[in-house]
């Protein structure tokens, strides 16, 4: 049973991944079901409550990253809030459009527009856009990096 068990969470916590690639996918309540399955499935006991306190703080970080590097480079480069706001619809969108790119090309571009038709400076418009990249890009990086330090938090819990 628990090799069963054990398969399942590391199914769940491999495609916790694919939120990257397809944000419609919520990585990290696909994360905690892999957490939630050991301690149901498993092992009520072996989590302290230094991990459940630290994999709530970690989850706040997840959802502060894209937020954060979203706004640090959107202002940095000198774009709106319809920029912002432009780049988390499309990010969404273009996950669905030309997966998995899309949700690096239609960002760029429909921020692009937006800032073109708000600031009416091609220049300017363009490094939002391209702010939006890689903002989406850092965000990312350090979700993966957070999710990784949880996945390896879990493990030397669970198994050590």
């Amino acid at each position: 049973m628990s090799i069963l068990v054990w398969s399942i969470i590391i199914l769940l916590f491999i495609a916790s991944f694919a939120g990257f690639i397809f944000p419609i996918v919520p990585s990290v309540l696909v994360l905690w079901a892999g957490f939630g399955l050991y301690y149901v499935g498993i092992n009520r006991e072996e989590l302290s409550v230094l991990f459940w306190i630290g994999m709530v703080i970690f989850t706040i970080l997840m959802f502060l990253a894209d937020f954060l590097a979203n706004s640090y480079f959107v202002k940095k480069y000198g774009g709106s809030k319809w920029g912002e706001w432009t780049a988390v619809i499309a990010i969404i969108a273009g996950s669905f459009i030309i997966p998995p790119f899309g949700i690096l090309i239609v960002p760029f571009f429909a921020v692009l527009v937006v800032e073109l038709l708000i600031l009416r400076n091609v220049k300017q418009a363009f490094f939002v856009a391209y702010a939006t990249l890689i903002a989406f890009l850092s965000g990312t990086l350090a979700k993966i990096i957070i999710q990784l330090i949880m996945i390896g938090w879990f493990l030397a819990e669970a198994i050590l």
